[in-house]
This record gives C-alpha cells, sequence and structure tokens, in this order.
C-alpha cells in the first residue's frame, strides 16, 4: 500500500520544476507527517485470460511392479473338433511280465488198426482186431466202428492188402458211402489198395470201412508179412461249433 502511493505522488509533481545546487530544493513532506494523507481507491480486478494451450505429454514413468493374480474367471465352453495331432511321443518303459496263463487243454482222439486175417464176409463193417494205438478207445473193436467224441476235422485212411479176388472197398460215415476203391486181383500176385479223406464230424457220428458187391469181391487179406490197416486222427477240434 505505501509503494502505490509513493508513485501516485511522484506523478503528481510538475514537470518543470528543476533541481539545481543555487536553487532551493523542493521536497514532498513526508507521508507519515501528513496528517490528511488518505490512500487511492482499490481498482477493479481484471478479467479472467483465456486457457492456455494443452502442454505436451510428459516422458513415460518408469515400470511399476507386477501386479496380484486376479480373480478366476468360469470355465469357457468345449471347443468344436480335434485339434492338431501333436508330435509322437517316445516309446514307454516295458511293463511288468503277467502271470502264467492256463495251459490250453489238448483234445486227442487217434486211432491205428489192422486185419489179423482174411475178411470174408461182405457189406458188413470190416473189423480191425490189430490194435496199434488206440488210448482214448474211440474205436470199438467188437464192431469195426469209429465213434466220434470229440467235434471237429479228422482225417482217415486205409491201406489194404488184396489176394485171390478182386476188392472193392468203401468208407462209410453214418450208413452212408463217401469214399470207393476198387481193386483188380492180378493172377498169382499180391497188389495194394488205399485211399484216405478227410471229414468234418459231431458228436455220435461213426466211422468204418466194409466190403460192398457179393462174395467175388472180397479179396482183402492179412498174415505175418502182410498187412492191411485202417487209420484215423483229429487235426483240430471245433471251437465255435462251425464245420
Amino acid at each position: 500500500m505505501l509503494l502505490l502511493q509513493a508513485v501516485l505522488l511522484l506523478l503528481a509533481l510538475p514537470n518543470s520544476e528543476t533541481v539545481t545546487e543555487d536553487s532551493e530544493v523542493l521536497l514532498s513532506p513526508p507521508k507519515e507527517g501528513c496528517a490528511g494523507w488518505m490512500a487511492g481507491v482499490p481498482g477493479y480486478p481484471g478479467h479472467n485470460g483465456t486457457p492456455g494451450r494443452d502442454g505436451r505429454d510428459g516422458t513415460p514413468g518408469e515400470k511399476g511392479e507386477k501386479g496380484e493374480p486376479g480373480v478366476i474367471g468360469p470355465k469357457g465352453d468345449t471347443g468344436n473338433g480335434a485339434g492338431i495331432e501333436g508330435p509322437r511321443g517316445f516309446p514307454g518303459n516295458p511293463g511288468r511280465k503277467g502271470e502264467p496263463g492256463e495251459g490250453a487243454y489238448v483234445y486227442r482222439s487217434a486211432f491205428s488198426v489192422g486185419l489179423d486175417a482174411r475178411v470174408t464176409i461182405p457189406n458188413v463193417p470190416i473189423r480191425f482186431t490189430k490194435i496199434f494205438y488206440n488210448q482214448q478207445n474211440h474205436y470199438d473193436g467188437s464192431t469195426g466202428k469209429f465213434h466220434c467224441n470229440i467235434p471237429g476235422l479228422y482225417y482217415f485212411s486205409y491201406h489194404i492188402t488184396v489176394y485171390l479176388k478182386d476188392v472193392k472197398l468203401s468208407l462209410f460215415k453214418n450208413d452212408k458211402a463217401v469214399l470207393f476203391t476198387y481193386d483188380q486181383y492180378q493172377d498169382k500176385n499180391v497188389d495194394q489198395a488205399s485211399g484216405s479223406v478227410l471229414l468234418h464230424l459231431a458228436v455220435g457220428d461213426q466211422v468204418w470201412l466194409q466190403v460192398y458187391g457179393d462174395g467175388e469181391n472180397n479179396g482183402l487179406y492179412a498174415d505175418n508179412i502182410n498187412d492191411s490197416t485202417f487209420t484215423g486222427f483229429l487235426l483240430y477240434h471245433d471251437t465255435d461249433g462251425s464245420q
């Protein structure tokens, strides 16, 4: 406030007054010495200026510390389609050795028989009474028939010595001839006749050999140096009932 009063006083002095060494210096009376001194009226506040322009962006600050993990969101829906197949992995370690399994049951059925003497009765099963092998007793020497106890595929064969007469021989399955052999005897000679066949048999089926025709075709023969034989055995048993 005192500064403003001093400025006003200087403005009120006459411009023609000059101070020299010879002239008398006129000084304004001090403010504090004037009893009638009064301050000027304060001026009105000026208008606000227009807003300044936006300042420039400051330099980026330092990277802050990592924040705490957020709350886990809900599980999303299952995607459509399979993803791309990944690379093949390395082979795994071998597993432990398994426990020993139960041994497979071996089905056995076999026989091999021969004649003891010459056969003279035609059209009936030939009774081969010389037993080479019949451990399962599936061949009945009293009837000359093989009885099937295990369903499956069987192999049958026969080897016949022919002497004095022709031979007409057939292999039967359940009263039906399935294989035929005919041999014409050569005078003063010993001939051989043979045959073989594969047959599928069910439990209860029977197989045998017999001479067919009249007695003139019954030249089967056997002695201590010539045999007539009949053989059969199971190749494999049925597992699913198929033939």
